[in-house]
């Protein structure tokens, strides 16, 4: 699992092994959502500050396992065969959702 941190502040997690997070994070499209993105009114990122990409700490790992984690139960499969989900670590504010390029399974 990795998570993605923002100016040194965890923001997402994925159960992506390294290259594929690498993918995730780094796509024009997850950066676009960032900077569309808000919590709590603030976007997550301004387009400048620096990611990161590391390895998950125990308690991230231990909230993305978490038994309350609220997936879609009717997440179409074809989509979802390569089984890899992202969940924020911070708060999102939900008005953003209909400009979204990052698909609905994706979003926590």
């Amino acid at each position: 699992m990795f998570t993605l941190e923002i100016g040194d502040k965890p923001i997402a997690i994925t159960d992506a092994d390294g290259a594929q997070a690498r993918v995730i994070f780094e796509s024009d499209e997850f950066k676009q959502d960032l900077t569309a993105m808000t919590s709590e009114g603030i976007p997550l990122w301004d387009g400048r500050a620096p990611l990161t990409i590391r390895p998950a700490s125990q308690e991230e790992t231990a909230a993305f396992k978490a038994p309350d984690m609220d997936i879609d139960d009717d997440i179409d499969t074809e989509e979802d065969d390569d089984g890899l989900f992202v969940m924020f670590l911070v708060p999102i504010d939900h008005d953003h959702e209909d400009g979204s390029t990052i698909s609905p399974h994706l979003q926590s």
